[in-house]
């Protein structure tokens, strides 16, 4: 409580931890997490060989994040089947969901912040997945749970328009492929650096013939664009 009580108002970095509190609903306690959710890689000094970046937390907090929408999705829906908890969890997952969401929340002004780099969307929504792992460590499961159901699932998300939608393209050529007996592959053509950080461009083949291609910083993403360029090509409304 007493170190709670100074980081929001006597801490040098009190005006960081009153945008935090904004956007969880607490002051931390260990402020250096928090910072380090908030801390891109592209902004860290890559001689220093201790770690800065959000990337652990990333990596926490999207399997934190993953267990507690599988247990939300498991319980506002009783009567549905596996399948279509599994393709809701991964709407509600997916980097352009939590995009959209880390705006929402104030996440990307926080995150601008403290990076001295020019935001990309993934930023946001991997800082979200960063920001669920510190809170995680300060406050353990349970707290966790329901700060994330509360402030981001039933606060930032609307449910029905994600159960309405599927923008899953990557899904949707696949479903076409198969429909039709053809053969799908994708593959990273190139891979390059762009504002110092990784980024791929990935082409869809489809029975053997290059049909389409797309970048992003992530693989997934880049299947996802280079598959919304396949359906179009193809002549598939989306």
């Amino acid at each position: 409580m007493i170190r709670k009580f100074y980081n929001h108002y006597l801490s040098s970095e009190k005006q960081f931890a009153r945008s935090v509190a904004n956007i969880v609903g607490f002051t931390p306690s260990n402020l250096q997490i928090f910072k380090q959710a908030f801390s891109h890689k592209s902004a860290s000094d890559p001689k220093l060989h201790t770690v800065t970046s959000n990337e652990r937390l990333e990596y926490l907090g999207d399997s934190i994040l993953s267990t507690i929408v599988a247990e939300y999705l498991f319980q506002k829906y009783p009567n549905s089947n596996e399948g279509f908890l599994t393709k809701m969890r991964s709407k509600i997952v997916k980097r352009k969901t939590l995009n959209r969401i880390a705006d929402d929340m104030g996440i990307d002004v926080v995150l601008q912040d403290n990076n001295d780099t020019r935001l990309s969307e993934s930023m946001k929504g991997n800082a979200l997945e960063a920001l669920v792992g510190a809170i995680y460590l300060e406050k353990g499961f349970d707290k966790t749970k329901d700060i994330v159901v509360k402030k981001i699932l039933r606060r930032h998300l609307n449910i029905q328009e994600l159960e309405d939608n599927d923008d899953n393209y990557k899904s949707q050529l696949l479903e076409f492929c198969q429909k039709n007996g053809n053969d799908i592959d994708y593959r990273v053509i190139e891979r390059f650096k762009m504002e110092n950080r990784d980024r791929f461009k990935i082409a869809v083949y489809v029975n053997g013939k290059e049909i389409a291609s797309g970048e992003d910083f992530n693989k997934k993403s880049a299947e996802q664009n280079a598959s919304f360029k396949a359906l179009k090509s193809l002549g598939i409304e989306v």
